[in-house]
């Protein structure tokens, strides 16, 4: 347990709490997404360096792209059955989307994604839910 002299106090960090606001008492960070541009690459990369297995792959070919969810849990106990999957996906705490819109792999004139920091300013997105 932190002393009250310790860095990871409440008292030597301002606006930290020690408990939720009752009202989103219970809720979690599901996720965080990030744009990729070769699903191999990143892939790669958090399986084998970071350790992630991938959860749940979605399609979606009519608007040509596809999601990757990964996280820290054990896909041998994740449903069979594809809606049972993605609830079972979504129910997990801290996992990372990798959005890929297909082509950029191969594109030489992709140059990156806007990273929000030049006009217009701003892009995130993180999902906050209620542990059910």
């Amino acid at each position: 347990m932190a002393s009250s002299n310790s860095k990871e106090s409440a008292a030597n960090n301002p606006g930290l709490h020690t408990t939720p606001d009752e009202a989103t008492k219970g809720y979690f960070m599901q996720q965080t997404m990030f744009r990729i541009k070769d699903p191999k690459v990143s892939l790669d990369f958090y399986s084998r360096v970071l350790g992630m297995s991938l959860l749940k792959r979605v399609d979606v070919p009519e608007l040509k792209f596809s999601l990757y969810f990964l996280g820290y849990e054990d896909v041998s106990k994740a449903p069979s059955d594809p809606v049972d999957r993605t609830a079972w996906t979504f129910g997990k705490p801290a996992t990372i989307e990798l959005t890929h819109n297909w082509g950029t792999e191969s594109d030489p004139e992709f140059k990156g994604y806007h990273n929000g920091n030049s006009e217009p300013r701003g892009f995130v997105i993180e999902l906050i839910c209620p542990l059910l």
